[in-house]
């Protein structure tokens, strides 16, 4: 007898994050599945020339326009830094392509970057030789992020960037509907320290009980760390002044009555509110911006797992040399390769529905470039 038909919102959600690590947690994605993938064309010279943030706002941007595109049904993603991934279902497609299509001419309209993009079927990663399996790993009560194993992600990215399974940009002048996409918090800076960000690949072939081992190390020295490691402090990051990153905000709204200018001052005037709002904590018609930055601190997603070991952590210089040991200890041993950035702040780029609610979103990067910077020292490592 079958069981009940595969759904992402049916997994059950993992309370500690070391279960990540935990082959048997995870559970085979079907065939008739796709992964959605996209990234940033030369995320490292764009960040070279100090467009990190617009790198980041590029790939919340794929998770936001199909989260809108769906209708805020959950559904399982990862934020790479300069791109993501997303689990799309097989009556979830068509949908799926419309707004990537369209994130694909908005970021190169609006924000001068090329963002390529594919819809790949888990059949053809199989086809390929890897495996794609997902679990749900909860941030906290009101939010979870994807976890994925089995070379499925690595191979996706590699299938994107050769250009199979492309999809095409939508027409010019094409928009997704990227409500809730928000950047409106300040760099976050660690009180003591700094803020180290990691990417760890598996070796093919790796002894799985000795890598777990060597993960589960690496592990531990960010749990022993202040606070484990978070990048942002309990009681969340402080909000930028008004008119800080109102350019990229007013590009993700849209023109207003097809006035750019217009869409700028609504939202300069908004940002006044909001900032006036935030810095004074008085709750407004229900509304507790203490509240809302306490969540934004623990449904921060700032470690994570696909096909491999993802970090930006704040934490002391001397935690950031023993985890570089450690992982060195481990590269010798045969069992993984990796590439680190250290950098003096950590950014967040925000989905928020609703400010009413506690399920929005916070993805975690380092300031300097974090994750591609990062994925390319892991890059030349393996070289």
């Amino acid at each position: 007898m079958s069981g009940p038909p595969f759904s992402y919102a049916g997994l059950p959600r993992l309370e500690r994050f070391a279960d990540v690590l935990d082959g048997g947690r995870y559970v085979p994605v079907p065939d008739s599945w796709a992964i959605a993938h996209c990234d940033i064309v030369d995320s490292t010279g764009a960040i070279a020339r100090g467009r990190y943030h617009a790198v980041n706002v590029a790939g919340v941007a794929a998770i936001a326009a199909v989260r809108n595109a769906l209708g805020g049904a959950p559904f399982g993603f990862v934020f790479g830094g300069d791109g993501a991934s997303l689990l799309v279902a097989p009556p979830d497609r068509e949908a799926v392509a419309g707004a990537l299509a369209a994130t694909v001419t908005w970021v190169r309209e609006d924000l001068g970057l090329d963002l390529r993009a594919a819809l790949i079927p888990a059949a053809a990663l199989r086809a390929a030789g890897a495996d794609l399996r997902v679990a749900r790993y909860a941030a906290s009560e009101h939010v979870d992020y994807a976890m994925f194993t089995g070379g499925g992600l690595s191979l996706a990215d590699a299938m994107t960037k050769a250009g199979a399974f492309a999809l095409a940009p939508a027409p010019a002048g094409a928009r997704p509907d990227l409500t809730g996409l928000s950047c409106r918090f300040e760099p976050v800076a660690p009180q003591d320290g700094i803020v180290l960000s990691a990417v760890v690949a598996p070796e093919p072939g790796a002894e799985p009980a000795s890598l777990r081992a060597a993960l589960d190390a690496v592990l531990a020295l960010v749990e022993a760390s202040p606070d484990m490691g978070r990048p942002l402090p309990p009681q969340g990051p402080s909000i930028r002044d008004p008119w800080s990153g109102l350019a990229v905000r007013a590009a993700a709204a849209g023109p207003l009555l097809g006035s750019r200018r217009l869409r700028r001052a609504v939202l300069l005037l908004a940002s006044l509110v909001s900032y006036a709002v935030f810095r004074t904590g008085l709750p407004v018609a229900g509304f507790s911006s203490r509240r809302y930055r306490r969540h934004v601190a623990a449904n921060a997603d700032f470690r994570k797992y696909d096909d491999g070991l993802r970090l930006t952590i704040a934490c002391p210089v001397a935690t950031a040399e023993a985890i570089e040991r450690a992982l060195e200890v481990a590269r010798a041993a045969g069992l993984l390769r990796f590439g680190l950035s250290r950098q003096d702040a950590a950014v967040v780029t925000c989905i928020t529905p609703s400010v009413m609610r506690g399920d929005h979103v916070h993805f975690v990067d380092g300031a300097d470039g974090g994750y591609a910077r990062a994925a390319l020292q892991l890059k030349a490592d393996r070289a």
